[in-house]
């Protein structure tokens, strides 16, 4: 079969929704019976995510394979449910780095290395790369149309249809109809605008995806339709979704955009979609049965007068995960652990919450407070998440309340604490380079038989199902570590400190997994306390999908029904 893509371009405005959509794109292909993959295109200078502000950017998604990425890929590995590589984010600075070492390599052969042919020969072939193992790659680019810095990437692709065919390529576009209030009206012309920037790139749509707080209308539909000189069915309404993106596939398929794309990649459906999981789930996210109170208590929250979520939302997508197994709907409350610091009596506030998560974090801002909401978590048995950070301040909480360390302390936030219960690692303190340079992606874990952590990953079926990517794991992954093993991935530079884990054991701590290093040096992954006391140095939420909801999560869920 011969290569197939699927370019998926924004206008008007940032924000409309390119991930989702690209992501369900991909997985109407999938029920199809296609093998399909997504590559996101950041036309930035940075290398990665790794460095990038959470609460301008979004949270960083971290691949298997230690990669800091957009949080787009979060939406495909959650869509597709497959595990996307690092190499399938593709930023401007990754593509200049790559041309500069090769030009100092010699690499180039005396050849005057220019922006044209070099730059998006250079982009085709990770595009290449990234796609040669799959029926159909979908190309997310990222920003606007009109942006300077995307007309490498669109003149990239172009040449990509050229050398592939025109009936191997499919370009959607996804933009956005506003309704001024002052008129409320729906107003194609920002549309227009961006059809005609794209055209200016040789690239006209084969689909147009019209974002909007309402449904299409057939006046605007026939509107775009003339401008764009498309058939109208190809003019596909995306209102607004109230309740869950993962009714988007769903509603897509009202319109039998799946059918319409393999028509234009002259495909045929190698299978009949079986969308009755999927929509079962999606009812009951619609349409819950109870609902519950939860506190996350965080504090990549606030940017000028707004307050973001973006920072975190690869747990907000896992405890939906999780709370649709229940016909369950989880009124969120997004806490800034700063409140806790100036106001200590708003503490009690969390009496009103069904379970607390402290997520992870960098740096001190807010450390206090996020202590305090531990604290009280453990004291009142209130189910509780830890991770990452939030696993590392549940530790210095339980040093300095139970076992009488009474200046316990990260050495992140603390280097003059007399019990660093959390410190970095020696081969950390070495590293002078930022990005890229924490302990990233899958590791390995030996977890505690009969513990509250290795029942429930044996519940949902993650230690067996894990098994089948022991075979592909590199050393440094797969340590020294032996047996029935789970896979989560990591973001973080810092450890609990082994000095003082039997001091926390004998005082009612119980670490039930760990990871082994090649030099024998053991990484505590899990604890627990009581029931429902549970924290992970890792990330589950980067392992959670809606068919396949992460084990914490879903346990901790299970836990706030009660």
């Amino acid at each position: 079969m011969e290569k197939k893509f699927i370019v998926v371009t924004g206008g008007v405005m940032s924000g409309v929704g390119k991930g989702v959509a690209t992501a369900s794109i991909g997985k109407i292909l999938q029920e199809y019976g296609y093998k399909t993959t997504a590559i996101k295109i950041d036309p930035y200078i940075n290398i990665d995510a790794g460095t990038l502000r959470p609460t301008e950017h979004g949270e960083v998604w971290v691949t298997a394979d230690g990669g800091e990425i957009d949080q787009d890929l979060g939406n495909y590995e959650r869509f597709l449910g497959q595990e996307i590589p690092r190499a399938n984010n593709i930023t401007t600075g990754q593509i200049y780095k790559a041309i500069i070492e090769k030009e100092r390599r010699g690499d180039f052969l005396g050849e005057t290395v220019q922006f044209i042919p070099h730059v998006p020969n250079e982009i085709k072939n990770r595009i290449l790369e990234s796609s040669k193992d799959y029926d159909i790659t979908l190309i997310e680019i990222g920003g606007t149309i009109g942006d300077y810095e995307n007309i490498p990437f669109l003149f990239a692709v172009k040449s990509l249809e050229r050398e592939f065919g025109e009936g191997n390529f499919v370009h959607v576009l996804i933009t956005y109809l506003p309704i001024p209030s002052h008129i409320n009206e729906m107003k194609t012309k920002p549309t227009q605008t961006a059809i005609r920037l794209l055209t200016e790139s040789g690239i006209f749509p084969d689909v147009i995806l019209c974002r909007a707080k309402e449904p299409l209308d057939d006046v605007r539909r026939r509107k775009i339709e003339t401008y764009a000189n498309i058939s109208k069915d190809y003019v596909i309404s995306a209102p607004d979704i109230k309740k869950s993106i993962y009714s988007i596939p769903l509603n897509f398929e009202k319109e039998d955009l799946g059918i319409k794309i393999l028509n234009k990649l002259n495909l045929k459906p190698l299978k009949v979609p079986d969308w009755s999981k999927w929509k079962f789930l999606v009812d009951n996210i619609e349409n819950p049965k109870k609902s519950i109170k939860i506190a996350i208590v965080g504090k990549y929250l606030d940017i000028g007068n707004y307050t973001l979520k973006d920072s975190y939302m690869s747990i907000n997508e896992a405890l939906t995960h999780a709370a649709a197994q229940f016909s369950t709907e989880l009124e969120i409350e997004w806490i800034d652990s700063k409140t806790f610091e100036k106001h200590p009596e708003s503490i009690e506030n969390l009496k009103e919450y069904k379970g607390i998560i402290v997520p992870g974090g960098f740096g001190e801002s807010g450390v206090e407070g996020k202590i305090k909401a531990i604290n009280f978590a453990r004291v009142n048995k209130i189910p509780y998440l830890g991770l990452c950070y939030g696993l590392q301040l549940a530790i210095v909480e339980f040093a300095r309340n139970v076992c009488g360390m009474k200046d316990a302390h990260t050495t992140e936030v603390s280097k003059s604490t007399n019990f660093p219960v959390i410190d970095i690692m020696p081969d950390q303190k070495k590293i002078k380079s930022k990005g890229g340079t924490m302990r990233l992606g899958a590791y390995a874990c030996i977890l505690k038989e009969g513990s509250k952590i290795y029942n429930l990953y044996k519940e949902l079926g993650r230690i067996e199902e894990d098994k089948l990517k022991l075979n592909n794991l590199n050393e440094n992954t797969l340590g020294n570590c032996k047996g029935d093993l789970i896979l989560e991935k990591h973001r973080h530079r810092y450890e609990v400190n082994p000095k003082f884990i039997n001091e926390l054991e004998k005082n009612g701590m119980v670490f039930s997994g760990y990871h082994e290093r090649k030099d024998g040096t053991r990484l505590m992954e899990f604890i627990e306390i009581g029931d429902n006391f549970l924290a992970t140095q890792s990330h589950p939420e980067f392992t959670s999908s809606l068919l396949k909801p992460n084990p914490l999560f879903y346990g901790f869920v299970k836990a706030c029904i009660g």
